[in-house]
């Protein structure tokens, strides 16, 4: 389908939207050329991180899941993939919360220092994880809590809260105050009206931050190898150990999984985006 210009264009304008739009796939490409390559590579036959000639020749017999069978026959993959949800779940219910609490505290025109606190909330997003997870480990030193679950949730969800704050912000501009003070004004308790009638409303947005904290969690490496113990390895951690200790395709059978991972995570967010701004559109026309 032709691109329709406007009358006013003139052929550099022209030139510069189609040289925008080259470059812009071609940065696209670049980006996504190394997720093409592991795909494949997770499937190989031999213990390669190359592309034999059986595969190049696209030989049936070089192809196999050989590799996702050996995650499943490892223990300490099992291992690391049960700590990864059982921190992420965790810690993406703590930094949902309290992001949650935080976002619509911030919202609130009578809420003091409202810019002085969002910057010190979204703080984690700015500072260096190596600073964030070396002054961590120096403070659970103090309480033992360092190699525990505990800490690590409570690190993990210290991660979370900033991406809560901000999709649940962006989902607050658009909610009428009117409405949760009417509530009020009926009789029904702060508590209730939050649940009743303002939750609802951000809901989309309160979905996507806890995806992304829970991301957020599961991809995080920094603070596990400042913080965990052996027995709290999880998935990117493993990862890790099996580059330095012992390389094989299953740190790519892995890595497929986590893409397909993400990409299911993307088109949620994707279809939560476009249920937020349907229900804003309801919400303007009434």
């Amino acid at each position: 389908m032709k691109h329709q210009f406007p009358s006013y264009y003139t052929v550099w304008d022209k030139l510069g939207y189609y040289g925008l739009k080259g470059s812009a796939i071609v940065v696209l490409f670049f980006l996504i050329l190394p997720i093409l390559v592991i795909i494949p590579l997770s499937f190989n036959f031999e213990p390669y991180f190359t592309f034999t000639k059986g595969m190049v020749m696209l030989d049936p017999d070089a192809y196999s899941l050989r590799w996702y069978r050996e995650i499943v026959a490892n223990e300490n993959w099992i291992l690391a993939i049960k700590n990864s949800f059982f921190i992420g779940i965790f810690a993406t219910i703590i930094a949902t919360s309290l992001g949650t609490l935080a976002a619509v505290g911030l919202s609130s025109e009578n809420m003091p220092f409202k810019r002085y606190i969002m910057a010190l909330m979204l703080s984690p997003m700015i500072v260096p994880l190596i600073i964030i997870a070396a002054g961590m480990f120096f403070f659970y030193t103090k309480f033992n809590m360092a190699g525990t679950y505990l800490g690590l949730i409570i690190a993990h969800a210290a991660l979370g809260v900033p991406f809560v704050i901000i999709t649940v912000t962006a989902t607050l501009t658009g909610f009428d105050r009117a409405l949760y003070f009417a509530g009020l004004s009926m009789g029904a308790s702060p508590l209730k009206t939050f649940f009743d009638i303002v939750f609802p409303m951000i809901r989309p947005g309160v979905i996507s931050g806890a995806m992304f904290a829970f991301v957020t969690s599961f991809d995080e490496v920094v603070l596990v190898l400042f913080l965990a113990g052996p027995g709290q390895r999880t998935i990117p951690r493993q990862m890790f150990s099996g580059l330095r200790e012992q390389i094989n395709p299953t740190i790519l059978a892995v890595a497929t999984l986590l893409i397909l991972t993400s990409i299911i995570f993307l088109f949620t967010l994707e279809w939560l985006r476009r249920r937020s701004e349907r229900l804003r559109g309801i919400e303007n026309q009434s």
